[in-house]
């Protein structure tokens, strides 16, 4: 069985050789508990840079996907992927989808691995490893619902002009959303001191998270995360909003300080592309086929 280790794409990890030397896996500081792999020669002599010229080349020669009687599992050299946790990466059948956009993340990878670019098998493994578990998931519905006090696109700004034009063209329409589809109070702020939502609006939020299944969370999970807004994740997994208009919605003042300064490159255009692989790879996750 082949195995990974936490494969988040947001942060990228140093990447390792295959020479035969002992390999550790260290725990990471970062939020999103993923693991960095050294080596034990690494340790006391490697600097930050060499840690990064350092790679893991591909070792495998096909990549297919295996319809079994429990599921789909996508394969290397016919050998199931397996998630960080140890379960084989297998998918019910109506994502078969999804299977085929994991596959082709492997088939991809043409001589170095690259973590960052491995979005859909890390969201679904997400789902598999964790997501299942009811005190997980009622651990993960917590943490988005305290989004809901520093949403993004609560806090508008007043200036300038075409950063309140870009506020008004991408937020109102999702607040009156938010409020109409779900009968909910949803107050914005122009301070960040000191603020909530409604204990009301809340527990009927909490209530659509409890009727979400694994790769619902999931997607949703990864949305908060990337856009810093509940509501735009929510709207990305309910279908109101496209990718393309999720991210525009999440890089408002971003778009608004290239209009006014310019693009920075290796930067803006970075992210501008990360943020739409995060959000597509969410996106995809929770297609369904017959």
């Amino acid at each position: 069985m082949m195995s990974y280790r936490n494969l988040f794409s947001w942060t990228r990890p140093n990447l390792v050789s295959r020479a035969p030397t002992r390999v550790s896996w260290i725990p990471a500081s970062s939020f999103n508990f993923r693991n960095y792999a050294t080596t034990s020669q690494e340790d006391a002599l490697a600097s930050a840079t060499n840690r990064a010229q350092t790679t893991l080349k591909r070792f495998w020669k096909t990549v297919g996907i295996d319809t079994r009687s429990d599921g789909i599992a996508v394969t290397l050299d016919k050998r199931a992927l397996k998630t960080p946790s140890g379960h084989t990466l297998l998918l019910p059948e109506n994502k078969r989808l999804v299977a085929t956009f994991i596959a082709n993340e492997w088939e991809n990878q043409e001589t170095l691995l690259k973590p960052h670019a491995l979005p859909m098998t890390s969201v679904a493994s997400r789902a598999i490893d964790t997501l299942r578990d009811e005190e997980t998931r009622s651990d993960v519905r917590e943490v988005l619902l305290s989004y809901l006090d520093t949403d993004a696109i609560c806090f508008p700004h007043d200036d300038p002009e075409p950063l309140v034009k870009l506020q008004t063209e991408h937020w109102d329409p999702l607040l009156e959303w938010v409020r109409s589809t779900f009968d909910v109070e949803i107050h914005v702020h122009r301070s960040v001191l000191f603020h909530s939502q409604p204990e009301r609006t809340r527990q009927i939020l909490s209530d659509v998270l409890v009727q979400m299944d694994p790769w619902e969370m999931a997607a949703m999970e990864r949305v908060t995360y990337v856009t810093k807004s509940f509501f735009i994740a929510l709207a990305l997994v309910k279908r109101r909003l496209t990718v393309e208009q999720a991210a525009l919605a999440a890089q408002v003042e971003v778009a608004s300080q290239i209009e006014r300064w310019g693009e920075v490159e290796d930067s803006h255009d970075v992210d501008y592309h990360d943020v739409r692989r995060q959000l597509g790879s969410a996106a995809c996750l929770i297609i369904n086929t017959p």
